[in-house]
């Protein structure tokens, strides 16, 4: 047998991994960069003894997503988020910033890694490692918070696998939840999140569980399965159509719950107006525990004045219609809520009413400006409920 020359050896190691090394070189310079900023102005006015509130916050978000190598990329991104023109009087509970003194706006001063995890992409498995924007569906379980300044994050390991063009697997562990108030609620944690979806003829079927475990050596668990399908029918009238149901199960110590949740939608598009109809119930235990869903994108439901972050636990019944439309080159939405307890008793059973206007605009495709309304009456008193107002004036610069 020919030997080869070991100084040839030697120099097709050296040149293979100088050309490695350039393709990791040309990865890591061949990125994209990202950036958004959303300046803010925000009030609160509610009818107790704290102060009126307003807010006035500019947050700053400037990414970098490498190019790939192998299949690998990255991506890192920073977040920060400014008190601006002095305009501090609110309370932000969990960071201890103006406690007690005005209504809370949860937009915290803070300055952090918003994203920052490694991703690979081949033959219909994608999968991250690290921090990363985590969501399913529609929010309702599992969502980024995006309308707060400091948006939800979580430190995880997220695998995805389209079996087929209609057939979608996703499984997800997350080690951390990184909350809204910059790092003064984060929570360990052992969560485990399975959703599978197929796409049919009449529409999308998807099936989950959802298993929370904070990691705080005690004996928790937030366990939920479900299933939801949402379809459409095409003609003259554009008909578009939900059901989900989930059972969930709560344990805290020796304390066990069980709880059910239901939604119902329908909506149809007359003229180029969207009507919408929507129940959703958020069960209750015999009036000990309400339905919870606490990693979701809570301030997309059940009203924007987010008087029901946590559900009661006389339970919540949500009936409201939308009305949405575009006018003058904008998109309006007009959302009526009906609320009232799952377990009514003789102390509680209104919950209240709340009426939500929005109006945005997108001047271009970099920039979009908003305002927002809502507007809650509170019901039996006996629900800890106040009437609230609130009010968002917005702008949104991306690139």
């Amino acid at each position: 047998m020919k030997r080869i020359p070991l100084s040839l050896l030697t120099s097709a190691l050296l040149c293979h991994s100088a050309m490695a090394a350039d393709s990791i070189t040309k990865a890591i310079t061949s990125g994209t960069t990202s950036a958004n900023l959303n300046l803010r102005y925000e009030t609160v006015k509610q009818n107790n003894s704290v102060k009126d509130a307003s807010a006035l916050t500019l947050r700053t978000r400037i990414g970098y997503t490498t190019g790939t190598y192998k299949n690998f990329s990255a991506m890192l991104e920073m977040e920060d988020s400014r008190i601006i023109g002095g305009q501090d009087e609110y309370t932000v509970g969990p960071t201890g910033f103006n406690p007690g003194t005005y209504s809370v706006i949860g937009d915290p001063e803070h300055t952090e890694v918003d994203q920052a995890f490694i991703k690979y992409s081949a033959d219909g498995i994608t999968t991250k490692l690290g921090r990363q924007v985590l969501t399913y569906d529609a929010h309702r379980f599992i969502g980024h918070v995006g309308w707060r300044q400091d948006r939800q994050t979580f430190d995880a390991f997220k695998f995805d696998y389209a079996v087929s063009k209609n057939l979608n697997m996703s499984y997800s562990y997350l080690y951390k939840r990184n909350r809204i108030f910059a790092e003064a609620a984060d929570i360990d944690s052992k969560d485990s999140l399975l959703n599978v979806s197929y796409n049919t003829s009449l529409g999308k079927l998807v099936a989950y569980g959802y298993l929370l475990e904070k990691d705080n050596n005690t004996d928790n668990a937030l366990d939920t399965y479900g299933m939801s399908f949402n379809g459409k029918v095409d003609g003259v009238n554009k008909i578009k159509y939900k059901v989900e149901y989930a059972t969930q199960s709560s344990k805290n110590g020796a304390t066990d719950y069980d709880a059910n949740y239901l939604a119902l939608e329908g909506s149809v598009v007359v003229s180029g107006i969207t009507m919408k109809l929507g129940y959703e119930s958020l069960g209750s235990d015999k009036g000990a525990y309400g339905f919870s869903t606490p990693l979701a994108t809570l301030h997309k439901f059940n009203g924007f004045a987010d008087q029901f972050l946590t559900t009661p636990t006389v339970g919540l019944v949500d009936t409201y219609v939308t009305i949405a439309t575009k006018l003058a080159v904008g998109k309006v939405v007009l959302t009526y809520h009906d609320f009232s307890a799952d377990e009514s008793s003789a102390t509680v059973d209104d919950l209240g009413s709340e009426i939500d206007f929005v109006y945005s605009k997108k001047l271009n495709k970099n920039y979009v400006v908003g305002v927002k309304y809502a507007a809650f009456s509170a019901g039996d008193t006996a629900a800890g409920k106040v009437d609230t107002d609130k009010l968002w004036l917005w702008g949104t610069l991306k690139f």
